[in-house]
């Protein structure tokens, strides 16, 4: 009986492990593109961080249509978000920099819940060419997650608006640091608002608190000024947009409903295409991009190139002029641009060692002169969906996608089970070895 036991728990591990060999011989790139057109040009990308999401070690870079890198720039000990390329030909950089507890200001030093640093948030532009800063907007928070600044643009007439998640803010700053305009959100989303009674009241995003150092009430993270002049700002905390007039401070229209999961669910960096009056955004708990039209009708969604290449954690969705859509799919490591028919036409793999987590990607154009968000888009009425979602699918792309911070890419599932099957298999040769030695 038990040398019985013994041929089987070495015929189990001899097959977990001739299942490891096979996936790790037939590993395949990440990124697996088809033949079709990719819009021509260059591509900016921001990586947050290196190999973990506490890491300080994030940069930006241009690649070539091959993947190269032709321009890098890495602050120091620095989360990065969004990155914007300038009509100067400047690149501007958006990031939070963990700064030691002796440098931070006295009201940020020995604060509860950050302990030994704080946080110095930075809009920065530079100059690609000497990698020089030529003009910068700094502040600084108490904690170093959550409050970090994750985006910034650079308006028609020379300003810059930020949105500013740890102080719950959207403001303006002109050429020399001066503050032009200021929204609140705690005086027009928070209780007593209109917008509290109307949307967050009685829902399950009501015991959100914004006191304390370490408070994440919002989550601001983007800021996009819109053809009639409004800004649209994405509340990731609440599930929903709210398009504000800087001339009133009125929210004059709210996309989504705190709670409502189904539309979105803790959504980044929104795309409104203008002229259509749609909106594409990155539904990044749903693991998904969707595009809404005018009357909230879903016009296109994109969840992956494949049921067992799903997206997660997507965080920004950019419509190009050809009709592809460049996406960032941050827990897969990787930037991606799909066709009208939803095959990855071009992509850029950041899985290998260290593992990049990816924010943020703009496509430059064949000269550069691609806006951030360029006009004259398709919308997606005439493009094909790809749906993936189910309880099975769902469970298994979410938990490969954080074996992937730990495990080479053709790891996954499989690799897991092949694994404990290999633990398993040699702890039970193991204990009959000692109980033969044992007599």
């Amino acid at each position: 009986m038990r040398r019985r036991r013994v041929i089987v728990l070495t015929g189990v591990l001899l097959v977990c492990i001739g299942a490891l060999g096979l996936l790790a011989v037939t590993a395949d790139d990440t990124v697996r593109v088809e033949d079709g057109e990719p819009y021509p040009g260059e591509t900016l990308i921001t990586v947050q961080a290196y190999g973990w999401f506490g890491n300080h070690n994030g940069d930006v870079f241009i690649v070539d249509e091959d993947g190269e890198r032709t321009w890098e720039y890495q602050p120091e000990d620095a989360a990065v978000f969004d990155g914007e390329y300038l009509d100067n030909g400047n690149v501007m950089v958006s990031y939070g920099q963990r700064v030691p507890n002796s440098e931070c200001p006295e009201e940020y030093q020995d604060t509860a819940n950050h302990g030994d640093h704080c946080v110095k948030n930075v809009v920065e532009e530079i100059d690609p060419e000497t990698n020089e800063r030529v003009w910068a907007y700094t502040w600084y928070d108490v904690f170093v997650t959550y409050h970090e600044v994750h985006d910034a643009d650079r308006l028609p007439n020379g300003e810059t608006v930020i949105i500013d998640m740890g102080k719950d803010r959207t403001f303006t700053v002109n050429q020399d640091g001066e503050v032009t305009w200021e929204w609140s959100a705690v005086e027009h989303l928070g209780e007593g608002s209109e917008f509290w009674e109307d949307h967050v009241e009685g829902t399950s995003r009501e015991g959100h608190n914004y006191t304390g150092p370490g408070q994440d009430w919002t989550h601001m993270n983007d800021v996009d000024r819109l053809e009639n002049g409004n800004f649209l700002m994405s509340i990731r905390n609440f599930d929903v947009l709210v398009e504000v007039d800087p001339e009133t401070d009125e929210i004059v229209e709210v996309i989504g409903e705190p709670g409502a999961h189904s539309v979105m669910y803790e959504q980044h960096d929104p795309n409104y295409l203008d002229e259509h009056d749609h909106v594409i955004v990155a539904d990044s708990e749903n693991n998904r991009i969707v595009e809404y039209d005018e009357t909230m009708d879903e016009v296109w969604r994109y969840e992956g190139p494949s049921k067992k290449d799903r997206l997660q954690w997507p965080r920004d969705a950019d419509r190009l002029p050809n009709g592809n859509t460049l996406i960032v799919d941050s827990r897969n490591f990787r930037v991606i641009e799909v066709d009208e028919d939803g095959d990855v036409v071009w992509g850029h793999d950041l899985s290998s060692e260290p593992r990049g987590i990816v924010y943020d990607a703009d496509r430059l154009g064949p000269d550069r002169a691609l806006d951030e968000e360029p006009e004259d888009v398709p919308p997606g009425d005439n493009l094909e969906s790809r749906r993936h979602s189910g309880p099975v699918s769902d469970t298994v792309a979410f938990v490969e996608s954080w074996l992937g911070f730990v495990f080479p890419p053709w790891f996954g599932l499989p690799g897991l089970v092949a694994t404990l099957g290999m633990a398993g298999a040699g702890i039970g040769l193991i204990w009959e070895g000692y109980r033969e030695y044992r007599g």
